[in-house]
């Protein structure tokens, strides 16, 4: 009995021990190169476009994570952010989970307005015809 309780306690000090490193700290410090939020909400849209348009390019799996790499660090690029600044900052507002709420909010929104774009608005509902003349055999 006493080896059972040795070896329980032995079990359990390791993970009562290792418990609080799980908590999240409440003051997470901004990184120094922190991207933005309306520069994320721009970021995060293109590259669900870009997502979107490498899962509908019907390349191999391997080649369009390739394709998708290279694009997106030209995008990276062309925005002037490290990839390493967006993960930090991706990270960041993660764990701020409000904030990345109202983040990924105004993507969606963004890319309604986008959408919305090149979508035709619906017809709006033509006259019906005149009905054809009936042909009573009469000419002028």
């Amino acid at each position: 009995m006493r080896t059972y309780r040795r070896c329980c306690l032995g079990l359990l000090a390791p993970l009562l021990l290792a418990l609080p490193a799980c908590d999240r700290p409440e003051d997470v410090p901004v990184p120094p190169d922190l991207v933005p939020k309306e520069k994320m909400i721009r970021l995060l849209a293109d590259l669900h476009v870009l997502e979107a348009r490498v899962e509908n390019s019907r390349l191999p799996p391997d080649s369009a994570r390739a394709l998708f790499q290279a694009q997106e660090k030209d995008l990276l690029w062309s925005r002037e952010v490290s990839d390493s600044s967006f993960q930090r900052s991706y990270r960041y507002y993660g764990t701020h989970g409000k904030d990345l709420g109202e983040i990924y909010s105004a993507v969606v929104d963004t890319l309604t307005q986008r959408q919305a774009k090149f979508v035709p608005p619906p017809a709006a509902a033509a006259p019906a015809p005149p009905p054809p003349a009936a042909n009573t055999g009469l000419t002028k």
